[in-house]
Parts: C-alpha cells; structure tokens; sequence
C-alpha cells in the first residue's frame, strides 16, 4: 500500500475512534473517580488492576506482578503498546473533591487519568478494525522500586505481543491546556540515588581534639558538589545532583557523632555522564574523609535510564494530533525521571505530556501535590494523545519503517534498584 493510500486509511480510522471515544468518555469519567477515591500504593495496585481490567473488557493476563497485558487487533504482526501506571502516591489529598480520597494516599501525579483514557480507547478500539495489533499495558510501580517498567521488559511481554512502538501519555502542569508536548531525543533524565556516609570517632563537644567529628567533613562534602559537578560534566548536556537529606547523630548541642549521612538524587541526561559522576563523588568522599580522619562509605542505587522519544513516531505523532484538534506543543524536557524510559531501550517510543486545568488554581499546583486534580477534560485529552501515537505508529509499520519485533534485541541493563558500596 503506498504511504498516502496508507494515511487515507488511517484518516477514516481516525474519525471512527474518536467518534467512538466520545461515547465511551461518560464512563471513563466514573471509572476515573472510582480509581481516584480508592487509590493503591506501589506493589498493592491488585484491586485497581482488577477494576481497570474489568472496565476495559479485554482478556488480559497477569504481568510483573500486579500489572496485567493484553492484545485486541490482529492477532499476528506487530502491535503498539499504550501504558496506563496503577499506583498511587503516599500522600493525605487536599482538594477538596467530592471523590477525593480518604485513606491517606493519593493519585496526585495523574494515573487515575491516565487509566481511565486507556480504557475509553480500547474500548472505543474494540469496536474498530485495526490495521496492527494494539497492546494496553497497565503497570505496576511506576513510582518506587523494584520498576514495574523493568519488570514487564524482562518478562519478555514486548517479544510475546509483538510490540514494535511503545507511547505513553502524561498529563503535566507545565504545559497549556489542550496541548501535547512530545519532542525528539531526551524528554527525561536518568535517575539514581547515591548515600555517603562518613564515620569517625564521637566525644564531648567541648573535647573536639579528641574526636573524629564527621559534622565538618560531610559539610564540605555538600557544600563541594556543586564544584564537583562544574569540573567532571560539560555544561551543555544537562545534569544535576541535589541533596534531599542529611543527619549526623541525635540532637545535642554537645554531643559529636560518630557518623553523618547525607541522600542525593543524580540525574544526568548523557550515559559516560552517568558513570563518571558517580566516580567523582567517589572519589571526593574518600578524599574529604581522609582530610578529616574518617572514613567514607558510597552507595549508588541504580534508577531508571535516560527518556528518549523516537524522532519518526514523534514527527508522525504531532502530524495526527493536529488533525485532531489537539496542539502539538513545544517539547517538555526536564530532569524528571519515568521508567517508561525502560520500554524505550527495547522499541521505538514516546512518551507526550499533556497539558491540564485544575478546578481553583489560574497555574497548576505541581505533580505529586496534595491539591493536584486535573478537571474532566483531561482524560479525553490524554485519550486522544495516546490514539494518535498508536496511529503514528501504526503509519510507520504500514510503511515498513519499524523493525520487525522478532529482531528487536534488548540491550542488558542494571536491575533498578541495584546498589553499589563503594568504601575508602
């Protein structure tokens, strides 16, 4: 079939899915506020996974856990994948609503929004004939380690349903309402977690010269990770590491420790980047212990790699969201991380954010906010965003531009969540 034969056909498809969407939509709707009221934490999503599996009406089968997978469409040939996240956050909600939830968690990063435009597009799609098979994912522990993302790679669901594209969509304040933000090459940053810990000698704070005290040496530490940064990464690929918490023994005005403690997020966006910080800081621990007299213990946990939207299903992705009154937005590029990026190292991704209004807010509070709740039109929004990626994906299969799923290779990775001490 030649490539305008093939746009024409996805043209018509287009207008029957939305047509169907804007049925299923009341429903969605529902099905959002139950999900809302009643959210599930990371590793305990089993009841949302029920309700959402339920709703959306197609034979899935478990996967990582809590998480369930499915295929409508064509039976052979390759398939998109379209990925719902199932838990919630530890968070006592704010906002007021009356569906609002009352048991101390919360959907406050906005997947009760996304699971429930993923089952107003399969559902909608179930009535549709679809030209490549159409994989919906809902996943498990997107927020916390061990990665739900990780773990439905490594279960070999990519190979079994032959995905050949994997979209994701995220609704996010920081873009207008009604706008999809999606953009070539690095959207999210590689996230890892590194402890310092440095130990000494504790005493009488009025006795310091017979202690090893590690308050000043894990100062030093904090205050030269700025410098740090400055001398090992170039200042043009984006990095930064942020310390999140330090401690060093009881509250006493006169009492040293023994040992301080710090926590630090990296995120870097360049793999050699990656590696060489947490070298460094390595490195400047064991030197700054030294200089104090103590001794440095650095543990690096590993987190999700760089996010990286595939340039051809993003160029075809912002064609089909404007013929579909949706606005194809600048790119949203942060430090923020995903495990989405996880399917990305096996197929040809995207992950779009989506913009959103909330009811008594002229800005947005900020995900993972306690007054966060996107309004209604969000879901169909984000519906809409996660149809066009799967026919711009699906424009690409039909050109033969994507790789046969059976010669996708997945290239090894660190399990997320492996840790590294490191001591000197």
């Amino acid at each position: 079939m030649t490539a305008p034969a093939v746009t024409t056909g996805l043209a018509d498809l287009r207008e029957r899915w939305f047509a169907a969407l804007r049925e299923e939509l009341p429903g969605a709707l529902e099905l959002r506020r139950s999900i809302h009221a009643d959210p599930c934490l990371s590793g305990q999503e089993e009841p949302t996974a029920r309700l959402v599996e339920e709703a959306m009406g197609v034979a899935l089968e478990r996967v990582a856990g809590t998480g369930r997978v499915g295929r409508l469409g064509p039976v052979q040939g390759p398939s998109v994948l379209l990925r719902g996240e199932l838990d919630a956050l530890p968070l006592h909600e704010a906002t007021g609503a009356a569906y609002a939830s009352r048991t101390g968690h919360m959907h406050a990063c906005g997947h009760d929004v996304h699971l429930a435009a993923l089952v107003a597009v399969v559902r909608a799609a179930a009535r549709l004939d679809l030209p490549v098979g159409l994989v919906p994912l809902l996943q498990p522990r997107e927020e916390t380690y061990p990665s739900g993302a990780q773990d439905a790679v490594a279960s070999g669901a990519l190979q079994r349903y032959a995905v050949a594209a994997a979209v994701g969509a995220h609704v996010h304040p920081g873009v207008a309402p009604g706008h999809v933000a999606t953009g070539a090459g690095v959207v999210n940053a590689a996230a890892d977690e590194i402890e310092v810990v440095l130990r000494g000698r504790g005493g009488h704070g009025a006795y310091p010269h017979h202690a090893a005290d590690p308050v000043a040496a894990i100062s030093h530490v904090v205050l030269g990770l700025p410098e740090l940064m400055r001398r090992t990464v170039s200042p043009m690929r984006p990095s930064v590491l942020s310390v999140g918490h330090l401690q060093a023994g009881q509250p006493s005005a006169n009492v040293l420790p023994a040992e301080a403690r710090l926590l630090a997020t990296l995120r870097t966006t360049d793999p050699d980047d990656r590696v060489q910080i947490q070298e460094a800081v390595r490195v400047f621990a064991a030197r700054q212990a030294e200089a104090f007299g103590l001794e440095a213990q650095v543990t690096v946990t590993s987190g999700e790699p760089v996010l990286v939207n595939d340039p051809a299903v993003v160029e075809r992705m912002d064609a089909w969201l404007g013929r579909s009154g949706l606005v194809a937005a600048e790119p949203m590029r942060s430090l923020g991380a995903d495990d989405f990026s996880f399917f990305g190292e096996v197929v040809p991704s995207v992950m779009a954010f989506v913009g959103v209004t909330v009811d008594g807010h002229d800005a947005p509070p900020p995900l993972h906010h306690p007054e966060f709740l996107p309004t209604d039109e969000a879901v169909g929004h984000v519906a809409g965003a996660l149809v066009c990626g799967y026919l711009a994906a699906a424009e690409l299969v039909a050109e033969g531009l994507l790789p046969v799923p059976s010669e996708l290779a997945h290239e090894a990775h660190p399990s997320i969540g492996a840790v590294e001490e490191w001591s000197g």
